[in-house]
């Protein structure tokens, strides 16, 4: 293999398509970004065995051929000739890197030992903006269990029903759930996609006005921006089942300034963070919401103004997964039912249902 390529274009294309090489492995292959040169072009593909990357970028190919070589330490060192016009040959076991005056060699492994990617998946596709997938996206993942003690929770359930794409993701401790309009649809879509992969097709999204198309076939899906394809094999097996999850009426409902209460909140939380269960109070009364933490370093009390229908109730909840979902939120107001300081808090918008976050209670001893 040989080719000419600028720096920059190949520095961009690494950027991308290394995020996919496997970091903890046993088999090195997976480590590297496998190059193909041919025609007009380089094709660069790297994968962890759950993720894969392709990018194509313009060359002037010299002598086709396909080399792998290690993703992130090729990234990094070609990220430093992003200036240069570079020159990538084969010689022997390395791949030689010419550019200017100089001359520079990193090993390389097999292409022959890269394993095949799947790239025919368009048996299901769903179309929608992309701005609405860039807030599906951040609306939910966050919501993933991150240990391997129960693997399909580090997904989140995608399923399409009544024109609309809906988002599911909980960890055991609280639940997040977003709704979108769809463009259009061939065929019900119902998986379990990483959350992992997700996060990484929102950082590839580009502008909002933009429309995308997700492809889905058997166990994987697919997702194609500009000259970036990326595939993800899906979680296969039940997911929690959510339909019981959310009460269907509360004692007590609340809307509420998000913003004011996200401050508060956060001030609470410098302190409830000093004590392992993090716990922040809220106090829910007709006029307001008491916000308090009390740890041995000290003593937050603040009220937020609040409409309150129905009963009071004090409930205390981990700060973290209270402020992340006050976060995502993306209205003005929220409104959050209650049912008991030991029952689930439901936080919505104050109408319709385009996102729902459901947290657990803290119990405390007091």
């Amino acid at each position: 293999m040989k080719i000419i390529c600028e720096g920059l274009d190949l520095s961009d294309a690494l950027l991308k398509v290394s995020k996919a090489c496997s970091t903890r492995t046993t088999n090195p292959i997976l480590e590297c970004v496998k190059i193909t040169a041919e025609n007009d072009g380089i094709t660069l593909i790297a994968t962890d065995g759950e993720i894969s990357i392709r990018r194509k970028m313009r060359a002037e190919v010299l002598e086709e051929g396909a080399v792998c070589v290690p993703g992130k330490f090729f990234a990094d060192f070609i990220k430093r000739l992003e200036n240069e016009q570079i020159t990538l040959s084969t010689e022997q076991d390395c791949v030689q890197i010419r550019y200017a005056d100089s001359e520079s060699s990193m090993q390389m492994l097999n292409a022959d030992d890269f394993p095949a990617i799947e790239a025919n998946i368009g048996e299901n596709r769903v179309e929608l903006l992309t701005k609405d997938l860039k807030e599906l996206i951040a609306k939910t993942t966050f919501c993933c269990a991150q240990d391997d003690s129960r693997p399909i929770l580090k997904g989140v359930l995608i399923r399409t029903q009544d024109g609309r794409i809906c988002f599911t993701a909980l960890d055991g401790y609280r639940m997040a759930v977003c709704k979108k309009e769809i463009l259009s649809l061939h065929g019900e879509i119902s998986i379990i996609c990483p959350g992992r992969t997700l996060n990484e097709i929102g950082r590839m999204l580009g502008a909002d006005e933009d429309r995308i198309d997700i492809f889905v076939q058997k166990n994987m899906l697919m997702v194609s921006i500009d000259d970036t394809v990326l595939t993800s094999r899906l979680y296969e097996g039940e997911f929690v089942n959510v339909s019981n999850i959310v009460p269907r009426s509360f004692a007590g409902e609340v809307v509420v300034d998000k913003n004011a209460l996200d401050e508060s909140v956060e001030r609470a939380a410098v302190l409830a963070r000093t004590d392992k269960n993090s716990v922040v109070t809220l106090d829910v009364y007709e006029g307001g919401i008491g916000v308090s933490s009390n740890t041995s370093i000290g003593r937050v009390n603040e009220a937020v103004k609040a409409e309150l229908t129905g009963k009071d109730v004090q409930i205390a909840l981990n700060c973290k997964y209270l402020t992340e979902c006050l976060n995502a939120a993306s209205d003005e107001k929220v409104k959050i039912g209650f049912n008991g300081p030991v029952s689930p808090c439901v936080m919505t918008p104050p109408e319709g249902d385009s996102y729902l976050y459901l947290i657990l209670p803290v119990r405390t001893s007091v």
